[in-house]
C-alpha cells in the first residue's frame, strides 16, 4: 500500500461584515465548478503566510493581510492527500477579482448549503456555522438582543419556512 505524502495547501477566510469569500474552481481543473476558500498550494522555501499572499495576488489581484489559523484539516482525495490550513484573512485594500477562477460570492454562513463545496472544506464550513452561532449566542446573553447581521442568519429557518407558506417554528 502506496502512502502518500501530504501536500501542504493553504486558504484564506476573507469576511466582509457578516459574509464570506467563496471562489468556484475552473471548469477545466480537478473539482471543476466546486467552490472553495482561495489559496493553493505551498511551494518549496515559501512559509503558509507567502504562499497565501501569493496565492491571493495569482487568484483574486489583491494583497492579503493574513492573520491567525481558523482551522486545520487533513482531506485524502484520490488524485492527493492534502493538509488545508484556513487562515482569517483581511483585504487591506482593494477589491477581489476572479483572475482564475470561474465565479466569486459573498456568502452568509447559512447560505453554504446552496452551493457545491470541495469536499474537503465540509468540516471548515460546519465550523465557521458553529462559531457564528456561539457568537450570536454569547452576544445576545450579553446585550439582550441580537445585532441586525447575526440575527439574519438567526430568523433563515423562519423566512424559509413563510416562504414555503409552513407553519413558523416555535421560539425556543
Amino acid at each position: 500500500l502506496s502512502q502518500k505524502k501530504p501536500v501542504d495547501v493553504v486558504a484564506a477566510l476573507i469576511w466582509e461584515k457578516d459574509k464570506f469569500l467563496i471562489c468556484q474552481r475552473p471548469a477545466n481543473k480537478t473539482r471543476g465548478l466546486l467552490w472553495e476558500f482561495v489559496g493553493g498550494k505551498v511551494e518549496p522555501r515559501e512559509t503558509m503566510q507567502q504562499a497565501l499572499n501569493r496565492e491571493c495576488v495569482e487568484e483574486l489581484a489583491i494583497n492579503v493581510t493574513v492573520g491567525d489559523i481558523f482551522m486545520q484539516v487533513t482531506h485524502d482525495y484520490p488524485d492527493m492527500l492534502i493538509r488545508l490550513t484556513l487562515f482569517h484573512c483581511t483585504i487591506p485594500e482593494g477589491f477581489p477579482q476572479a483572475m482564475e477562477h470561474n465565479d466569486l460570492k459573498w456568502i452568509h454562513p447559512g447560505q453554504t448549503d446552496g452551493f457545491d463545496f470541495c469536499p474537503a472544506d465540509t468540516d471548515i464550513l460546519k465550523e465557521i456555522k458553529r462559531t457564528v452561532k456561539e457568537e450570536l449566542l454569547r452576544e445576545s446573553e450579553e446585550t439582550g438582543k441580537i445585532s441586525a447581521p447575526m440575527a439574519t442568519e438567526a430568523l433563515e429557518p423562519v423566512k424559509e419556512a413563510v416562504m414555503k407558506s409552513e407553519t413558523v417554528p416555535e421560539p425556543a
